[in-house]
């Protein structure tokens, strides 16, 4: 099913990726630091959902149809702008609504389903599944079976690095609910990173 003369490439190529800071790090550690571990949690394995659906979407050849597409990658990228903006702007209301150390802001089930939203709605992603993937497929092989593997393999990846990161901010939380002014400022700048993320996949291009 696998190449295995380049799948430790592929995997080597992949952890780097899932370590290398980029959007997703920075959601899962803004959610963290907003709503505590549970949210981070939910919003790791939202996000691997989201993950996996361009997974398929690349294997059966959506994602290509939608990056072909002008008009749809402009639609995705808009859908996915606005979510995360309108999430970094509703974290700057409730910022302003002090919370106790163990009540999280939104819930784990409202973290996870934003998270599955944000990723699927990101091209980004798509277009990344692209251009990884097939650069690993053995064309004399199934290649849709392929990609699907390879592929959740690393939303595997990603998501292990989104978990670590989970609980490295859960720390870093820790030293700071006990401060009710110091925990506003970090929900606002969580709010912020939403919407600076939102800001930078309007700028996205094909």
């Amino acid at each position: 099913m696998i190449d295995f003369a380049t799948f430790p490439l592929f995997l080597a190529a992949a952890l780097v990726i899932a370590l290398t800071p980029g959007p997703g790090i920075l959601y899962v550690a803004s959610r963290t630091l907003s709503g505590g571990r549970a949210e981070g949690l939910a919003s790791s394995f939202g996000t691997g959902l989201g993950g996996m659906v361009h997974v398929v979407a690349s294997a059966l050849g959506v994602s290509a149809v939608i990056m072909a597409s002008a008009e749809a990658f402009t639609i995705m990228k808009l859908l996915g702008a606005a979510y995360l903006v309108w999430l970094g702007i509703k974290g700057f209301r409730d910022a302003r609504i002090d919370l106790p150390a163990d009540v999280s802001a939104v819930g784990a089930g409202q973290a996870f389903r934003d998270g599955v939203i944000v990723e699927m709605f990101n091209p980004k992603t798509a277009a990344f599944f692209l251009a990884f993937i097939p650069q690993f497929i053995d064309p004399s092989r199934p290649v849709a079976l392929q990609a699907i593997l390879l592929g959740t393999i690393s939303v595997a990846l990603n998501t292990g690095v989104d978990v670590i990161v989970t609980f490295l901010a859960v720390r870093a939380r820790a030293g700071m609910v006990r401060r009710p002014s110091l925990m506003r400022r970090i929900r606002q700048g969580s709010a912020a990173i939403m919407c600076a993320l939102g800001g930078a996949l309007l700028l996205a291009r094909r």
